[in-house]
């Protein structure tokens, strides 16, 4: 990756939000990269990154330059898939948006284990059918062994993280 010039900007100038959709555009990149669909991955950037605690709808696709169409899709995606939270205030008549900023990439994480166990399931099936012997029941079996340990490191991961969240946040801070 090419490595760009960095240079904080502080305040509300307008220079700030286009220093902000830079970054939101290049780290939806690495994002879609991964695999998650361009527009969730530009939504997910945007709220990671700017300083609001919620957003409307109107507030996502005004700050990204967007219809609120798009936002819609993008922003169900993404709770369902537990990278944004909704939520509604009471008497309020639009849900909003938010990342849940204590450990976000932990309720992630958490969040995926469920996901984990289902392919277990679904993959013991599969050997189950195709036999641990056959080439595709050992990539299955493999595959099975992999997810399963993740499924029991993980947890193990978050808590050493929580652990030891401070001491690397720092660490990093120091480092810029």
């Amino acid at each position: 990756m090419q490595a760009i010039e960095v240079q904080q900007i502080k305040g509300d100038s307008p220079r700030k939000g286009d220093t902000l959709l830079r970054f939101v555009e290049r780290f939806a990149l690495v994002i879609t990269e991964a695999g998650l669909p361009r527009m969730q991955a530009r939504v997910f950037a945007y709220a990671l990154a700017e300083d609001s605690e919620r957003y409307t709808a109107a507030e996502l696709a005004e700050g990204l330059g967007v219809s609120r169409a798009a936002i819609s899709s993008a922003t169900r995606s993404l709770v369902r898939g537990g990278l944004l939270g909704r939520e509604r205030e009471p008497g309020a008549r639009v849900d909003t948006y938010r990342v849940y900023d204590n450990d976000i990439w932990e309720a992630i994480n958490r969040a995926r284990l469920p996901i984990l166990e289902k392919y277990v399931e679904v993959l013991t099936q599969g050997i189950e059918l195709l036999g641990p012997d056959s080439r595709g029941g050992k990539r299955l079996l493999e595959t099975s062994a992999y997810l399963r340990y993740m499924s029991e490191e993980l947890p193990k991961l978050n808590e050493e993280w929580h652990n030891r969240k401070d001491e690397l946040v720092s660490k990093m801070r120091a480092g810029l």
